[in-house]
């Protein structure tokens, strides 16, 4: 079977510029240093680019520069620049006037075209040009099929962000959720899945159960959720590509669905015991549980690291809700959050580096980060009322529900890993319970 994309050539390579986490890189001949500090409590400012319109065929030229400017929108980092302000509309995508763009306040030109092949491809190219250097510094061409022209705008978007930023990007990414439709009192919820900017929604269930809490498998490919039907709640394996539903079993008083291990082969779960709940592996193959903590408190909403050494998971054992981290393989867990207020759905960055949670203080939810060892922690957003965070692939950025309560139902939301720009994320209807999955294959 022909892969969705292939790529064709690379149009151009030079070496990385300076624009990392503050850390200086070799220069192309000619360029200025400077770099993205994108460092809490730096003198941010974002990288300005100017996504000219696609030549070619007109009509997917202006999907595609469409879809590559909001996604830079929403970036925080990077900032399209007005179109009004372009020095010349009909850009030669192979030769823009930089002397020209010089004159604006763009720092980067993005150009491209997309043309039809004999047999309906759609083959997209881009250029990215630095105007301090004078010169293209990335490209790539792609051939698709026409119906994934979206898609190959957030490809061309990853590939301009990780070499302008030197951050893996995060567009090429879905979102599984739960859409929510009717009155408050007979609400219907339905597995669904939509491209990380809101776009592409398809529905996963008919909405004749309850689901909550949907968890991406490290494929990309499987969702698990919990499923609340007649009978007690049972733990759903679904595969997007094959529609193929594998029931993973009963587990009465369980309340999230369980997490993935990063290699794909075991699921951590809490399941309750009267008034305590415990933390357990279980191993998909076998079908074997092993316990992993033992007391008497409710521990639950576990989540491995992205190495599969250690879980974190939240626990009431000193008296409040709070933050502990452990050996996967179970043991002595250590708090690690100690601000005023009660910590909820801890989530590991797939960088390692940051672990998301919710924090509850009177009727204030706020999502907010911290290192692993506790330090560091930050708010990144607050108020009424904030819920379940996840994090993008490259681990810059986190996706929440808000729920203002009453019957205006809650929303999906995005906020970047400093708190320096939120943005609603469309959804069909009201939306919860967000998960964010890998970059796509």
């Amino acid at each position: 079977m022909q892969p969705l994309l292939s790529r064709r050539a690379a149009l151009a390579t030079v070496p990385a510029l300076a624009l990392g986490w503050g850390i200086s890189r070799a220069l192309p001949a000619g360029a200025q240093e400077r770099y993205l500090d994108i460092r809490p409590g730096s003198a941010f400012r974002p990288i300005t680019i100017a996504v000219t319109n696609f030549g070619g065929d007109a009509e997917q030229g202006a999907k595609l520069s469409g879809v590559i400017g909001n996604d830079f929108k929403r970036s925080t980092f990077l900032q399209p620049t007005d179109p009004s302000t372009f020095p010349e509309q009909n850009v030669d995508p192979d030769a823009p006037n930089l002397a020209a763009w010089k004159a604006t306040n763009a720092q980067f030109v993005l150009t491209g075209k997309s043309t039809r092949a004999g047999d309906g491809k759609l083959n997209t190219e881009f250029r990215l040009w630095d105007l301090a250097a004078g010169a293209q510094i990335a490209g790539q061409q792609y051939a698709t099929e026409a119906s994934n022209a979206r898609r190959v705008a957030h490809i061309v978007a990853d590939a301009v962000f990780t070499r302008v930023t030197g951050e893996k990007g995060f567009f090429d990414s879905r979102v599984v959720f739960v859409d929510e439709t009717g009155s408050a009192e007979k609400r219907k919820k339905r597995l669904a899945i939509m491209d990380q900017d809101g776009f592409n929604t398809k529905y996963l269930t008919r909405g004749e159960d309850l689901v909550v809490t949907p968890r991406f498998a490290p494929s990309g490919q499987e969702v698990a959720y919990m499923s609340f039907g007649q009978d007690e709640p049972k733990v759903f394996i679904l595969n997007f590509e094959t529609g193929q539903r594998e029931s993973v079993g009963n587990f009465p008083g369980m309340t999230f669905a369980p997490r993935f291990s990063p290699d794909g082969q075991r699921l951590a779960m809490s399941l309750a015991q009267g008034a305590a709940s415990n933390i357990y592996a279980l191993n998909l193959g076998s079908k074997g549980q092993t316990q992993l903590t033992n007391s008497n408190a409710i521990d639950t909403s576990p989540c491995y690291s992205p190495d599969g050494s250690q879980m974190v998971f939240e626990s009431d054992r000193g008296g409040t809700q709070q933050i502990y981290v452990m050996s996967a393989s179970g043991g002595e867990a250590r708090r690690i959050s100690f601000a005023e207020g009660r910590y909820s759905t801890p989530v590991w960055s797939p960088k390692g580096d940051l672990i998301a949670f919710t924090r509850q203080k009177s009727s204030s939810f706020a999502i907010g980060v911290m290192k692993p060892d506790g330090s560091g922690e930050r708010v990144l957003t607050e108020g009424f009322h904030n819920e379940g965070p996840t994090w993008a692939p490259n681990g810059l950025y986190v996706m929440f529900f808000r729920d203002p309560g009453g019957n205006a139902g809650s929303k999906i939301y995005m906020v970047d890993i400093f708190g320096r720009g939120e943005f609603l994320v469309p959804t069909p209807s009201f939306a919860s319970d967000p998960n964010w999955g890998p970059l796509q294959g």
